[in-house]
């Protein structure tokens, strides 16, 4: 299985909307990259934008 680096992407938002951002993930138990992560892919299914799946980091079905 090839793994794919990840990138940097470096935003500036109002702090209102940073700490909206920062409630929800503390909500979900998410960091704010995987919040950030899970909306953008949550909004293009929503606008069918295929984006492919993220490899899957342990396989319940066979576990070591």
């Amino acid at each position: 299985m090839t793994t794919t680096k990840s990138v940097t992407l470096t935003l500036r938002v109002d702090p209102n909307i940073k700490e909206g951002l920062r409630l929800l993930a503390e909500h979900e138990h998410r960091s704010l990259t995987n919040m950030v992560e899970v909306m953008i892919r949550d909004y293009c299914k929503l606008h069918n934008i295929a984006i492919s799946e993220q490899p899957t980091l342990f396989n319940s079905e066979n576990p070591q």
